[in-house]
């Protein structure tokens, strides 16, 4: 068992949260291959045929900002969001394996990952307060949240097996 987890209950929960940021590394370059795939075709046609297969109401809100999207994508555009998947995947994979095998820094990691995104998530959820955004907000807080009482007990545990050492080296048992 590594120094820093005592508790097996933690073993679960690190993984749990490693899943997670490894499926939304998983999920961005799915979305960043798609955008990169239309690069040199027609767009327009792409997201009309998009809108087609799904039978969309183009005066759904949720239509509208895709359509504002496709009108202001370019190639200089995709390049930029495919650089940003990229940076935002290998992020997501280092930490995912770090979590999985239990590492301080991929925990400290999360900490500070999730912590970046949470003033845009409440932003976001002021300007446009949906079920979907709530459910984000509250899944990152709950990790951020998760991940610092893990960090803080191993720090407590480490605390408290230092001064069991320096006690049983002082009276020299």
């Amino acid at each position: 068992m590594h120094p820093h987890v005592h508790d097996p209950a933690h073993i679960k929960g690190i993984r749990t949260v490693a899943t997670i940021e490894f499926t939304k590394g998983v999920v961005v370059v799915l979305a960043g291959l798609g955008a990169f795939s239309m690069r040199h075709k027609s767009i327009w046609g792409i997201a009309e045929s998009f809108l087609e297969f799904f039978h969309a109401n183009p005066y759904n809100h949720y239509v509208g900002v895709f359509i504002n999207l496709v009108y202001r994508v370019s190639d200089v555009r995709l390049w930029k969001i495919a650089l940003a998947a990229t940076i935002y995947t290998i992020i997501r994979f280092v930490e995912a394996y770090g979590l999985w095998y239990l590492r301080a820094w991929a925990e400290w990691l999360a900490i500070a990952s999730g912590t970046i995104y949470i003033p845009f998530e409440v932003i976001d959820m002021i300007r446009h307060p949906r079920g979907f955004g709530a459910l984000v907000l509250v899944v990152n807080v709950a990790i951020v949240l998760y991940m610092l009482y893990v960090r803080l007990d191993a720090l407590e545990k480490r605390r408290v097996r230092l001064a069991q050492q320096a006690a049983e080296t002082e009276s020299g048992t």
